[in-house]
């Protein structure tokens, strides 16, 4: 079973967070998407020392973005939209590579974009494959075209060395707390379009502000 320290993955409740996500005006609300966040990080943990390069930096981000979200400026925190404006706003989105100052809302949420990109044609990839694929080339494939642009060499080996561990594509679904391989594959069946509509948004954000390559 899929299962970390906080408690067993929940393919249910990961869907449920990213579709609170998007509001009517088309806004990204940080707390479902830290809630969905949260989720996904429990099924990296529950993958082992395959994903704990990953899943650290992920762990870290949340927390950081938690921070903001409950801090003093909280109320400039409630989307990714009010949180871009403020940092722009303010100066504290760090176009140039940092100095010593903390880590601006707009950088941390990049580094999430980004791997959340790597999960969502993971996921896409086991949904789609059949009976008899690879799990390991599943996941390589899309961390090579995702998160692999943004790693150093020998981590890209390392990560790519590590997923020919992972288990069959059917016992990895069944360990998505989501009911029978089948079952899962219909529920990703609506996560991942939730989750896609989210990453274009952000997507779309990040560019309109030359926000995509922040140091």
């Amino acid at each position: 079973r899929m299962a970390g320290p906080q408690g067993s993955f929940s393919l249910r409740e990961v869907l449920a967070a990213f579709q609170e996500c998007v509001t009517e005006r088309r806004e990204v609300l940080l707390g479902p998407y830290l809630r969905g966040w949260r989720g996904l990080v429990r099924f990296l943990q529950g993958l082992g020392t395959v994903f704990s390069l990953i899943c650290k930096d992920a762990v870290a981000k949340v927390q950081i973005m938690e921070g903001y979200y409950g801090g003093e400026q909280q109320a400039q925190y409630i989307s990714l939209q009010s949180m871009v404006q403020h940092e722009l706003a303010q100066g504290l989105v760090g176009f140039q590579p940092r100095s010593g100052r903390p880590d601006s809302g707009c950088r941390t949420v990049l580094r999430l974009h980004r791997a959340l990109r790597w999960l969502e044609l993971f996921l896409e990839g086991l949904r789609t494959a059949s009976r008899d694929a690879r799990t390991s080339v599943i996941c390589t494939e899309s961390y090579n075209a995702s998160l692999a642009a943004y790693h150093p060499w020998l981590v890209q080996k390392v990560a790519t060395a590590a997923f020919c561990t992972l288990p069959s594509r059917d016992t990895f679904l069944e360990s998505m707390n989501a009911g029978s391989a089948d079952e899962a594959v219909a529920m990703l069946g609506e996560a991942l379009p939730c989750i896609r509509d989210v990453y274009g948004i952000t997507q779309e954000l990040f560019a309109e502000h030359g926000m995509l390559n922040l140091p």
